[in-house]
């Protein structure tokens, strides 16, 4: 039907350790054992993110799988982890309270939203991994689908619901308060950026050692 939204990711680490992502590499290739990379699910998003940024950072992580993003979190704010890649709203309330840092956001550009969430920052604040020296762009995609064989009018239906929705005030105030990319695409640019971001994940699991090449 639709790509709705889409999900940013960000490095985070504890609010009482390194400041930058400078530091936080330094300090990752410095340390006695590797990093503990908190993270929800094994090899999926963020245990691929972690191996990429291993590579391009030239530092060693130990990725530890959790249940939720939450509990990624609270990992994390108990420095029972160093880091964790969690997408901005499952990190929202413990970067509110001051409990840990946003290093860097994984995308060509930083997220779009000015209104301060802590007493001195808003989204639009943290630098991308790329401005800090470490090229890694990861995006996770919010869509619609339906099974294959409706007709086209009833594609066309939901294609026009879902394009309403995303015209609102609710879906606007609902993708700044999740921190979530706005943007509307169906269609050949629908199956475009499918077929796209099949690829890249295809690259990236492999570059991870977690598909045969």
């Amino acid at each position: 039907v639709s790509v709705v939204a889409l999900d940013q990711f960000v490095l985070w680490d504890n609010s009482a350790g390194p400041k930058t992502l400078k530091e936080f590499v330094a300090a990752a290739k410095a340390a006695s054992s590797p990093f503990k990379m908190g993270g929800t699910g094994s090899k999926r998003e963020d245990h691929v993110l972690t191996v990429f940024l291993e590579q391009k950072a030239g530092a060693k992580f130990s990725y530890l799988p959790y249940k939720s993003g939450g509990e990624a979190a609270t990992q994390l704010v108990g420095n029972h982890t160093e880091a964790n890649v969690n997408n901005p709203s499952e990190n929202l309330e413990v970067w509110r309270a001051g409990q840990v840092r946003p290093l860097c956001v994984f995308d060509k550009e930083r997220i779009s939203y000015t209104t301060k969430v802590t007493e001195t920052q808003s989204w639009a604040d943290i630098p991308t991994c790329k401005e800090e020296g470490v090229d890694v762009q990861y995006l996770m995609l919010r869509a619609m689908f339906l099974p294959g064989k409706v007709t086209p009018e009833q594609q066309a239906f939901y294609v026009d619901l879902f394009h309403k929705v995303t015209q609102t005030t609710e879906y606007k105030e609902y993708m700044e308060k999740q921190a979530l990319k706005p943007i509307f695409l169906t269609g050949k640019d629908m199956v475009q950026f499918l077929e796209e971001d099949d690829a890249l994940n295809k690259s990236l699991m492999t570059e991870a050692g977690f598909v045969a090449k």
